[in-house]
């Protein structure tokens, strides 16, 4: 008996257990939110990159047969091959938003300028030759879903497809085009019974090719030796009448360990806004994620010689020379000493209305080397440097920069003295200021990359603070010439889109 209740219990346990996985909530690091005035400079940037892509494929052949009786002839085959469109015009199209479904596509009224080689065959003639086709009165409409697939790559789904060109006109040209043209408006009707057939599954088609291309984008890059950062949808989007959310995972892991942090997302609102293209709300949890991968991987341990010390110095030799004699007065030196900085815990990160804060909690020690190459400690000691976080959008990246505001030293217990702790607490506070953030600041100048279409650029972007996240409201721009690749971490032409953030109040 009990051999069997055994596996029906362990069996409940595992049902209960993907039950509690599957009702957990996952909130986002990163959302991302698209408005209508996206979708509206989408149409004019659509049509450029519908242009571009055209002019770069030929469309299916379009084959048949159709019998003659003015002439007498039982049947002709043709064959229209090679087919381009050399220009096209869809005065009316929009794009909108279907609350809890996807976007609706819409154009009427369109036309196209089509080239095209033909064969003709039938029993008493064949030949070949080029026409030009001019469509008018194209209409077309559709929905398009995003979804995403298991790995969190979007997915595009077309729905309720309908297309639909009310007139077709062609002109062959040739030796004998004044003869093929005589039966060309026979022809025109069957050539648009087979086009339309032949236009949702084409647009399916495109659908289709743009997914493949889609679950190839890098949405776990890696940002540099220390860590990787996951940008994969961890749902659906959500859709509402004025604008698209996207729900970005928005976490960093340390190289080696593709594990969640040990805290989790909490969930935070956007702003009910709609002037600018594209919001980009940052939680808090993104960056306590990065502090945490950092910190882990083991990238806030660093050792600087004296000499590394004066290359990230502001360039003030006697500023240093100040700081270097200080310290040989209290320890008389003759051997090289360096300084070894360990971060204790993984910083913390804190956003406030208008305010963004970055806690170092770290241990500070002071090395010399004697003649027989063994490293002695001079010193050692505790510290926490309290640091304002300056924000700035270069390119698709948003680069961080650290400024020094407290700092506060503690010495062991078995070496502490006011004395001690007053006069190295003002000589260390200058190697941070002046050597240690500059060195950060120059590691952070490579920013985090911000998740962006193939060939957008951001433009007219503005970063404001909140409490729990931060709001990048940004434009966007279609780069005809771009150098960028489709992935989420192209980052070439770097350009300055604002200033630094300075403590802007929402």
């Amino acid at each position: 008996m009990c051999t069997k209740i055994i596996p029906v219990l362990w069996g409940c346990f595992l049902l209960w257990n993907l039950y509690i996985s599957s009702s957990q909530t996952i909130y986002p690091g990163i959302k991302a939110r698209i408005t209508q005035r996206a979708l509206d400079y989408g149409v004019q940037a659509g049509m450029e990159m519908i242009e571009q892509m055209l002019k770069q494929k030929n469309l299916p052949d379009l084959s048949g047969s159709e019998s003659l009786e003015f002439l007498k002839v039982d049947y002709v085959n043709y064959n229209f091959s090679n087919i381009k469109i050399n220009a096209f015009s869809f005065p009316n199209t929009s794009l909108a938003f279907v609350p809890g479904v996807g976007i609706k596509a819409l154009t009427n009224h369109g036309t196209a300028n089509i080239s095209t080689d033909w064969e003709f065959k039938s029993p008493i003639f064949q030949d070949t030759g080029g026409a030009d086709l001019f469509l008018s009165g194209v209409y077309f409409t559709g929905i398009i879903i995003l979804t995403r697939n298991d790995f969190g790559h979007p997915i595009l789904k077309l729905q309720d497809c309908y297309a639909q060109v009310s007139h077709a006109h062609i002109s062959f040209s040739g030796e004998l085009s004044v003869l093929y043209n005589s039966f060309a408006e026979p022809m025109e009707k069957p050539i648009l019974k087979n086009l339309n057939e032949m236009l949702c599954p084409i647009i399916a088609n495109e659908v289709e090719a743009l997914n493949a291309n889609l679950s190839t984008l890098e949405v776990l890059t890696k940002i540099d030796n220390y860590t990787l950062l996951d940008y994969s949808l961890i749902s659906s989007p959500e859709i509402t009448e004025n604008y698209l959310d996207l729900n970005l995972k928005g976490v960093f892991y340390p190289l080696e360990n593709l594990v969640d942090p040990y805290f989790s997302p909490v969930p935070f609102v956007l702003p009910e806004r709609s002037n600018s293209m594209l919001y980009i709300g940052i939680a808090e949890y993104f960056f306590k994620s990065a502090s945490f991968a950092y910190f882990t991987a083991g990238a806030f341990n660093v050792t600087l010689s004296t000499k590394e010390i004066s290359n990230h110095f502001v360039q003030n030799s006697q500023g240093l020379g100040n700081v270097l004699s200080r310290i040989a007065e209290i320890y008389i030196l003759s051997q090289p000493f360096m300084v070894r900085i360990m971060a204790t815990e993984p910083p913390v990160i804190n956003l406030q209305p208008g305010n963004f804060t970055l806690d170092i909690p770290a241990s500070i020690m002071m090395l010399t080397q004697t003649n027989n190459s063994t490293v002695e400690t001079i010193v050692s000691m505790d510290f926490v440097a309290s640091t304002s976080v300056g924000l700035v959008i270069l390119g698709q990246r948003l680069v961080c920069s650290l400024s020094l505001n407290r700092f506060r030293l503690t010495l062991p217990e078995s070496n502490r003295s006011n004395i001690e702790v007053l006069r190295f607490e003002n000589i260390l506070s200058s190697i941070l200021h002046f050597g240690v953030l500059p060195l950060a600041n120059a590691k952070l100048q490579q920013g985090f990359p911000l998740p962006n279409p193939h060939k957008i650029s951001f433009v007219n972007s503005d970063i404001e603070v909140f409490e729990g996240f931060l709001l990048i409201s940004t434009d966007l721009k279609y780069e005809t010439s771009s150098k960028q690749h489709p992935s989420f971490h192209g980052w070439e032409g770097l350009n300055l889109i604002n200033g630094w953030w300075r403590g802007k109040a929402p």
